[in-house]
């Protein structure tokens, strides 16, 4: 029986890229709503209103997971390339 990582690292070349451009759409987004959530978390702080602190970097915390998360789906890489380079080293 094959694993997710097994199936995902022999999928096509078209497939790999459909999966990092997702994967990277959703990291720079992730990235974005953390950028967006410290400037307000700031701007707030800095007119003494501390109540948005505690939430803001609650949210932020959860995010940065979620993209820690997300590298469990980048693929490996094409594992014939690897072969081909070994082999290469192999007749040098």
């Amino acid at each position: 029986m094959s694993t997710f990582r097994a199936g995902q690292n022999q999928a096509n070349t078209k497939k790999l890229n459909i999966i990092l451009s997702t994967i990277i759409f959703i990291l720079i987004l992730n990235v974005t709503i953390q950028i967006w959530l410290l400037y307000a978390a700031l701007n707030n702080a800095l007119e003494n209103n501390r109540e948005i602190l505690i939430p803001a970097f609650l949210a932020s915390t959860v995010l940065f997971f979620i993209g820690l998360g997300m590298l469990y789906f980048l693929p490996n890489g094409n594992n014939n390339s690897k072969e081909i380079l070994r082999k290469k080293d192999i007749y040098t």
